[in-house]
């Protein structure tokens, strides 16, 4: 079965250090760049290369900010779901010719499926 393209409105993909960050974002809602710094692993980045990517996530559309004199207050702009469905719309696409399919021969082929979880995701096709 080939699923049809979706027309889903969400800007372009995140590098890997801007999903860290929005990860962190999603979770919390809303962050000063100092509670990003909070959750993040060790060896943590400078202030200023944390400020520079939220910076950047906003000239993307992905977050937004409310002003509290020098210190902002940032928000998602796009949700997590909009922008795992437009990820996966595009990873589906791209190298499975939007065929769900493929991507599940894909998947059982390499046998990354556990036995289990083929009976629940037969049971939610049924669906």
């Amino acid at each position: 079965m080939v699923r049809k393209k979706m027309n889903v409105e969400t800007p372009q993909e995140l590098t890997k250090a801007e999903l860290e960050l929005m990860q962190v974002i999603w979770d919390k809602e809303k962050v000063l760049v100092h509670d990003i710094l909070e959750v993040l692993p060790e060896p943590k980045p400078a202030y200023n290369t944390v400020s520079t990517i939220v910076r950047i996530l906003e000239q993307k559309g992905f977050v937004g900010h409310k002003a509290y004199g020098r210190t902002y207050e940032y928000f998602p702009l796009v949700s997590k779901e909009a922008y795992t469905q437009r990820y996966m719309t595009t990873v589906l696409d791209n190298f499975f010719d939007g065929s769900l399919s493929r991507l599940v021969s894909f998947f059982s082929e390499q046998e990354s499926i556990p036995a289990g979880e083929v009976n629940e995701i037969l049971n939610m096709l049924k669906k």
